[in-house]
């Protein structure tokens, strides 16, 4: 597969990466994107605990109802370089996570990194994680990841046109019965 999509969603960068983006969504409201911190355990925990089944169920590959201690460690505690993670908060309530995407290097291939994104059910269908995959994507480019690998459901159609907005090819590397991995090279 291959394809690359302008972005409907308007991004307007604040700072660079350590810093803030402002996303404008498609329905006028805005929200920050802004690097995780080992502070936002309660935040990301109470933002899965809003995730339907479902949501959960395309990210984890299997409905996951509460996110373990050790889970909130993972996921919270990152090096910034190796593993990144950003959030999307409301201008609301700047502690209100709303999407979570991050990217972890693999150790045998420095430039391939796992990719994962979710998007609050409230929030999804509103560019919000096109944007965020696309501050992700820049984030990887600037430490060298040139690929993101991603498992997905197969049945996931969202992630596959997310992968082929950021990437310059899409390729389906395996498939185990609904499980697909991707492979996508990040455009330029």
């Amino acid at each position: 597969m291959r394809g690359a999509v302008t972005p409907r969603t308007d991004v307007r960068v604040l700072g660079a990466y350590g810093g803030h983006v402002l996303v404008r969504l498609d329905s006028g409201s805005s929200v920050t994107v802004r690097p995780i911190r080992p502070d936002d355990k309660v935040a990301l925990a109470d933002s899965h605990g809003r995730l339907s089944a479902e949501t959960q169920r395309r990210r984890f590959l299997a409905p996951k109802p509460r996110l373990t201690s050790a889970d909130l460690r993972y996921l919270t505690e990152i090096d910034g370089l190796d593993h990144v993670a950003l959030v999307a908060v409301t201008e609301e309530d700047p502690e209100e996570i709303v999407a979570v995407g991050r990217f972890v290097r693999l150790p045998d291939s420095p430039g391939t990194a796992e990719f994962a994104i979710v998007v609050g059910d409230a929030y999804q269908g509103q560019g919000l994680g096109r944007a965020l995959a696309i501050t992700l994507a820049d984030a990887a480019r600037a430490r060298g990841v040139k690929r993101f690998a991603a498992t997905v459901l197969s049945d996931n159609h969202a992630i596959h046109r997310l992968l082929q907005t950021i990437g310059s090819r899409l390729d389906s590397t395996g498939r185990s019965g609904e499980v697909e991995e991707l492979l996508a090279d990040l455009a330029a």
